[in-house]
């Protein structure tokens, strides 16, 4: 195959440098018995208090079939409580726990040594320009890119 696509595969090097920054924190996670994702929804949690599920799938970037399994498993440790919401018993709102507040306590000084080691190692300049290029092209996703227009295929 003589094909070539000239520029850099940015999804790539995004999922790369996420891998780069997640695998600083997978032993403090992995130490507490929690995934990724788990912690994800939890930290969601621990900086915006209680939200129903779609709120957390919205804030934490997690798709909801995804949601309904990490909350599922999140009950069965003990880390959140359900409460029906006054006025309409089908929605509910996801809180943390006792458990999870003495977690909290645990784990995030932890997480912020983790994120002092990692500027220390990386420069306070380095870590500046990736959160204020990443807050850029954020700011930049309402910005309607036009789509390539697809050929008709044959089938």
């Amino acid at each position: 195959m003589d094909q070539h696509i000239s520029q850099r595969n940015l999804p790539l090097l995004l999922t790369k440098a996420r891998e780069t920054i997640i695998s600083q924190f997978r032993p403090i996670l992995k130490h507490y018995g929690l995934t990724e994702q788990q912690w994800r929804g939890l930290r969601g949690l621990f900086e915006e208090g209680r939200g129903e599920p779609c709120y957390l799938c919205e804030c934490c970037e997690i798709l909801s079939p995804s949601m309904t399994g990490i909350l599922k498993r999140l009950g069965e440790m003990g880390l959140i409580s359900r409460e029906p919401m006054q006025g309409d018993k089908r929605r509910v709102l996801i809180s943390l726990t006792t458990k999870s507040e003495q977690l909290s306590r645990e784990i995030i000084p932890l997480v912020q040594h983790q994120y002092h080691l990692i500027e220390q190692a990386w420069g306070p300049d380095l870590i500046s320009q990736i959160y204020n290029d990443i807050e850029s092209l954020i700011e930049r996703s309402n910005v309607k890119v036009k789509p390539v227009q697809l050929p008709v295929r044959s089938t």
